[in-house]
């Protein structure tokens, strides 16, 4: 298959050896899981359970709200011990809602397995599937899948593209992945693709895995409209435009989905959990990470379940060698630093790397030479140097008209860069400002508009009591004037009765 260079990149050292021949392994059930009702991109799921009731693995704990949401589903059987705010799995440290669960050790399931054959679904009934089961981007960027499922509605999708790149430096989830259930992962793939009525799929795999190629390949022999195809080793090939670009030599537009060009991109663990999810009914409740680092003891795989606290992860990996400079939830290049290691691992959390102090050289930043060596590097074409000079002045939209919205934040610019300035903050930095701005902006829009119609309301209201009370006033005088007319006719009667009486009286007079 004939492959396409994308612009730019960067080849920073792998450190794959460390865990990429250790087989997974089942983390023992700990007691105390701290499950976040935000898991995923969208609007948070709302708690379904209340503290003291009794729950089993795979029961929903909390419903998805709105179209671009997940449900969060119990990991093991117990009892939910507290609904509170706990420690998020981001730099902030931030709380956010999470429900604790005491496990009692049982791991009961809340329903028996029923196997059922997907291809028997129509799109629509997968879709439901996948939704109802919370799966969500398991590569980190948690969309939830139900929804990108349902782009066939909306674009005429020709092609799934499955990333299986895993181009993070010290990351194997994946790799261990597709070398230990090549089979299952195929079937994953070609539910999804059933689901968007894709003709063709193509799975990329970077050419550092040769193993898990072998396997896949193996594993998908059968399908004559699958395509295994072995990509260069380079960063970022797991970002979904350029990874598009490699196998298909097809651009995305800027601003614009994969969906407008009919591709659609999932990730290698999202199609194992589809599979789990459409052919037995079995929510997203555990996903496999990476423990790495130079500070961690003995590296490993580990299949985890979900609010399983990171420090358990470490103990179970023999703890630290040392106290590590910098934790890391995900890939060096584009994870999430830790505050400390009692955060819970969550959907998208493919690895927790444990960074020693030689690994991290604290460099101060100096300034910029304008060797342009950012702008090589960076994979989208756009000008680094200028839109981090524009966001650290507060010129926010300088930066926007430099692209960067365009920015995948994949930190190559930063690994370049030799004055050491921390690119990919200052680019988080604008957007999280205009992010708040936009907030901000439509908060005002959105209390003008409701002012408005409170307004209106009062207006309309104050209009139907006016009516209201004419109406009240004109029936009133409508029943004045009936029972004025009703006392006349009998006033006439009387007056009638009495000249009668007298005209007889005076006949009989005169006789």
């Amino acid at each position: 298959m004939r492959l396409f260079k994308f612009r730019g990149g960067v080849h920073p050292d792998g450190h794959k050896q460390a865990s990429a021949n250790k087989a997974i392994e089942s983390l023992p059930i700990p007691e105390y899981l701290y499950v976040p009702v935000q898991q995923h991109i969208g609007a948070p799921a709302e708690p379904e359970v209340c503290v003291g009731e009794n729950i089993l693995k795979g029961q929903l704990l909390a419903h998805s709200q709105g179209n671009v949401s997940a449900p969060v589903h119990a990991p093991t059987s117990g009892v939910v011990h507290a609904i509170e705010n706990h420690t998020a799995p981001h730099p902030s440290g931030l709380p956010v809602k999470t429900i604790v669960i005491k496990s009692d050790g049982e791991d009961r399931w809340i329903n028996t397995v029923t196997p059922i054959d997907p291809f028997q679904l129509s799109a629509e009934e997968i879709s439901i599937r996948v939704g109802a089961a919370g799966v969500v981007g398991m590569g980190g960027a948690t969309f939830p899948s139900a929804v990108k499922l349902n782009l066939r509605n909306r674009y005429s999708i020709h092609t799934l593209v499955i990333n299986a790149a895993e181009c993070e430096p010290y990351l194997t989830c994946d790799d261990r992945l597709m070398r230990e259930r090549g089979q299952q992962v195929v079937d994953g793939i070609r539910i999804i693709q059933h689901a968007l009525g894709a003709e063709k799929v193509i799975v990329g795999i970077e050419d550092n895995k040769s193993i898990a190629l072998a396997e896949m390949t193996a594993s998908a022999a059968n399908y004559d409209d699958i395509t295994i195809t072995k990509v260069p080793t380079r960063y970022p090939m797991g970002s979904e435009k350029h990874l598009i670009q490699t196998v298909t030599g097809k651009e995305v537009p800027a601003r614009a989905l994969s969906a407008d060009i009919g591709i659609i991109v999932h990730n290698v663990a999202t199609a194992h959990a589809v599979h789990r999810a459409v052919r037995y009914g079995r929510p997203l409740v555990s996903r496999i990470v990476t423990v790495s680092g130079d500070a961690i003891r003995e590296p490993r795989n580990l299949e985890v379940l979900i609010g399983t606290r990171v420090s358990e992860l470490v103990a179970y990996c023999g703890g630290y060698k040392e106290s590590p400079s910098r934790l890391l939830m995900g890939g060096p290049m584009m994870g999430q630093t830790l505050p400390r290691d009692e955060v819970p691992i969550v959907k998208g959390a493919s690895g927790i790397i444990a960074l020693s102090t030689q690994q991290v050289a604290e460099q101060l930043a100096r300034p910029c030479i304008r060797c342009a060596s950012c702008v090589t590097a960076c994979p989208c074409g756009l000008l680094p140097l200028e839109m981090a000079s524009r966001s650290k002045k507060g010129d926010f939209q300088g930066a926007l008209d430099y692209g960067l919205m365009d920015c995948v934040a994949c930190g190559s610019c930063a690994y370049v860069c030799p004055s050491n300035i921390p690119l990919v903050q200052y680019f988080n930095y604008a957007k999280g400002e205009l992010t708040n701005k936009q907030r901000t902006q439509h908060k005002a829009t959105e209390t003008k508009r409701l002012a408005e119609q409170r307004i209106a309301r009062l207006e309309r209201e104050k209009q139907a009591k006016a009516e209201a009370a004419a109406k009240r006033k004109a029936q009133k005088a409508a029943e004045r004037a009936a029972k004025a007319a009703a006392k006349e006719p009998a006033k006439g009667k009387s007056e009638i009765a009495q000249n009668t009486s007298g005209q007889t009286a005076e006949k009989e007079i005169s006789a």
